[in-house]
């Protein structure tokens, strides 16, 4: 729909646990959530052995901003004036924005200590690189979320947040269930996520 050239990625692939996961990885994580994480792993390889400079990678229940690609191509021409090794969040999954006081017009990156979920981001070859470099010296060690704010804590590469989000989950937005859901799609979700949703873009934004 949108023209991009895309690939699908489901491995389920325990061989390769060992390779990239510290050893009891499976006493502390579900099998389908390190098949996540791996999976993710394995598209930074790809990337790297294919050398694309950069790559937005989706989970698989992404819900599109309507103006989506309009404002992707806005977001990747300012990524191009930041320094190698960036990550860029796309989505709204935690309900985190930037403060109202530091958002400028035309402005669309703004960069952040931590991420916000990794069901929609874009990296660049430099990330990817330093991603792999370190599981060389020191495997991954949980969730994928969670590990990408480790790896932004050891300087492995640069967060940035994108405003405004382009992309939200469908496992949290109520509108669907994902493979890694904890909660089914129901109205209630729906319910819940929209007045979260209004109260930290609309209100919360400019208390910060």
């Amino acid at each position: 729909k949108f023209g991009f050239e895309y690939h699908f990625l489901d491995k389920d692939a325990d061989e390769l646990v060992s390779q990239y996961f510290i050893p009891n990885i499976q006493e502390v994580m579900r099998k389908g959530t390190i098949m996540c994480t791996l999976n993710h792993i394995l598209f930074y390889k790809s990337m790297v052995e294919n050398g694309d400079k950069i790559a937005l990678i989706l989970e698989d229940d992404p819900f599109f901003d309507r103006h989506f690609v309009d404002k992707l191509g806005a977001i990747v021409k300012e990524a191009k004036t930041l320094p190698k090794g960036f990550f860029i969040s796309l989505e709204n999954s935690t309900l985190e924005f930037p403060s109202c006081r530091i958002v400028k017009k035309e402005k669309y990156l703004y960069e952040a200590d931590h991420g916000r979920c990794a069901g929609a981001y874009l990296l660049d070859q430099s990330a990817a690189k330093n991603i792999l470099e370190r599981l060389q010296t020191k495997k991954c060690e949980t969730v994928i979320d969670h590990w990408h704010n480790i790896l932004i804590q050891e300087d492995v590469f640069k967060m940035y947040w994108a405003h405004p989000t382009i992309v939200e989950q469908g496992s949290l937005n109520g509108k669907m269930s994902s493979v890694n859901s904890t909660r089914a799609q129901s109205l209630i979700r729906r319910l819940e996520w929209l007045s979260q949703k209004y109260y930290k873009t609309f209100i919360l934004r400019y208390l910060k």
